[in-house]
């Protein structure tokens, strides 16, 4: 039986926010002496949520696999 799509769809937007976020607040340590540096390091804000949006998609995700598996 196939899956329905709309379980992938929420696993892949929580890993795409998990890079996103990880891209932000890693982002300063590598753009230091660019003039990205300072737009990037204001953003560590967007980062954090979408690191914490991300940990929640996936988390979503697992406990729907797991109760269609029951």
């Amino acid at each position: 039986m196939a899956q329905p799509k709309r379980q992938l769809r929420t696993l892949e937007r929580g890993i795409l926010c998990l890079v996103i976020g990880a891209a932000v607040l890693l982002g300063p340590r590598f753009l230091q002496g660019t003039r990205w540096f300072e737009m990037v390091a204001g953003a560590y804000l967007v980062g954090w949520f979408a690191l914490v949006l991300g940990v929640a998609l996936i988390v979503v995700e697992l406990v729907k696999r797991g109760k269609t598996r029951q």
